[in-house]
């Protein structure tokens, strides 16, 4: 991780050329780490929400190094759908788990469901609301 961290900061301006290819292995990456997450809350027989979580955190974690490494806003922290998708993959996982589909079915569901949304959601500029603003009540 070390050697990919200082090659990333030296050839930070080549990458910006292959944006698409880097969001495509980002999302598999998504998707993978948040299988992992929610694999390891299981073994230690947490509750689904924690698993889901800590699949979520595991996942974006990896992100928010990447994005400081490079001097960036971390995704997780912009409008973009991010954490969302682990959520939402995670929910798809345990829905799966509780059909009493084999285990293997269900974690690559959940990795598919993550990367197919993730990369919806940006090639549909799908995001999430930001700067909710309230009227103020005159009363």
């Amino acid at each position: 991780m070390l050697i990919t961290t200082i090659l990333v900061l030296i050839f930070k301006s080549e990458i910006k050329n292959y944006h698409k290819t880097l969001l495509f292995f980002d999302a598999i990456g998504l998707g993978f780490f948040t299988v992992v997450g929610i694999q390891t809350g299981i073994e230690f027989k947490m509750n689904p929400l924690i698993c889901v979580a800590l699949g979520t955190i595991t996942a974006c974690f990896g992100g928010v190094i990447r994005d400081v490494s490079l001097s960036n806003i971390p995704l997780v922290f912009q409008k973009e759908i991010y954490a969302t998708t682990c959520i939402f993959g995670g929910v798809i996982f345990f829905i799966l788990v509780k059909l009493d589909l084999p285990i293997m079915l269900s974690k690559v569901s959940c990795l598919i469901s993550v990367v197919l949304f993730r990369l919806l959601s940006v090639r549909y500029n799908l995001h999430l609301p930001t700067n909710l603003k309230f009227k103020k009540s005159t009363e």
